[in-house]
């Protein structure tokens, strides 16, 4: 594990991640706001301003803007031939209220528009009610002024990160779970998976810790659990259905695993939104389909993909990802070029 300077306690572990390569490879480094992630990289000639570990000058703004924007996103991935769930796009609750008819009895997503880190997407399963629909879409109408509802596609969900073309790292993501043992209450049982030492909060750690929140409790009501149930030994408990690492989920890459041509349809939905690094979601139904036909789709790109949760898999092995944002950016290493100043 690469030696993380005390002095950058604090700040998010993605960002912790780029000063200490940079720092290895005899580059300076400048804190220009600490409680904002906010860097600037030198090495010789070579002036780098960093915020949050990858939102860096080698991406336009406009491209940021795309990848934010779930529609325009998926406007441009249909343009360069790659698939993305139907859906429709509403600019006001009584018209996403008025699609209920069209969404009743299938499985649907809620989301806003423009949100990162899984913020205010509901998932509803086919035999959700019109009055969960309802709350679904006015949650979302709360954090933006449109929302898309779209079909809910089923299979297993795994982050690509695309940095200078190419995918360097794949991660599966499971939703925030606890396996039971049939003694502990599930508030137990999350008090000691948050003591893992990968897990804390505010992205410092590898993962986040599991919280019991509104939405957790909402979701194991309909499962007919509470906090103080006690799941039989070897039952997994799911506590939400999103399978963000922001919300408690686990980890487990899947860089080597995964079949190339998932890979290529990554870097060709990055390059359709013409960004330099992104976070691809994807939902694969069969990961072992290796075809050019093979089944996907593409639900989501994140202009701000953290690096530490490929650095730091609850399973798998460290990627080092932070060293290609560097080499994007033209921050070289030492290593390879021990002439360097």
């Amino acid at each position: 594990m690469i030696e993380l300077d005390p002095l950058y306690d604090g700040m998010e572990l993605s960002t912790r991640l780029v000063i200490a390569e940079a720092l290895r490879r005899g580059a300076s480094v400048e804190v220009l706001d600490q409680s904002d992630n906010f860097i600037r990289v030198v090495r010789g000639a070579v002036v780098q301003p960093i915020k949050q570990a990858t939102r860096t000058a080698a991406d336009s703004y406009i491209a940021a803007l795309a990848m934010e924007n779930k529609q325009v996103t998926k406007a441009l991935l249909e343009r360069a031939g790659v698939r993305s769930p139907a859906g429709r796009l509403h600019d006001s609750v009584t018209t996403a209220l008025a699609d209920w008819p069209r969404v009743r009895g299938r499985a649907t997503v809620v989301k806003p528009r423009s949100t990162n880190f899984g913020e205010g997407v509901a998932i509803l399963a086919a035999d959700a009610t019109q009055a969960e629909y309802e709350q679904a879409v006015r949650a979302a109408f709360e954090l933006d002024a449109a929302a898309l509802v779209e079909d809910f596609v089923a299979g297993r969900e795994f982050r690509f990160l695309v940095i200078g073309g190419r995918t360097r790292a794949v991660l599966h993501r499971v939703p925030a779970n606890v396996a039971g043992d049939g003694r502990h209450t599930i508030r137990e049982l999350v008090m000691e998976k948050n003591r893992h030492p990968f897990r804390g909060e505010g992205y410092v750690k590898p993962l986040e810790k599991i919280a019991l929140g509104e939405a957790e409790l909402a979701f194991l009501a309909a499962a007919g659990l509470s906090p103080e149930s006690v799941p039989e030994a070897g039952r997994t408990v799911f506590l939400r259905k999103n399978s963000n690492i922001s919300t408690g989920g686990d980890s487990i890459d899947w860089t080597d695993e995964m079949p190339a041509v998932y890979h290529r349809i990554a870097e060709r939905a990055t390059a359709a939104l013409g960004a330099q690094i992104a976070g691809v979601d994807m939902i694969v139904p069969d990961p072992t389909d290796a075809r050019e036909s093979a089944d996907y789709s593409i639900i989501e790109l994140n202009f701000n993909p953290a690096l530490h949760i490929h650095d730091f898999p609850e399973t798998g092995r460290n990627r080092h990802v932070e060293c290609h944002v560097l080499d994007l950016l033209g921050i070289t290493d030492d290593t390879a070029n021990p002439g360097n100043p």
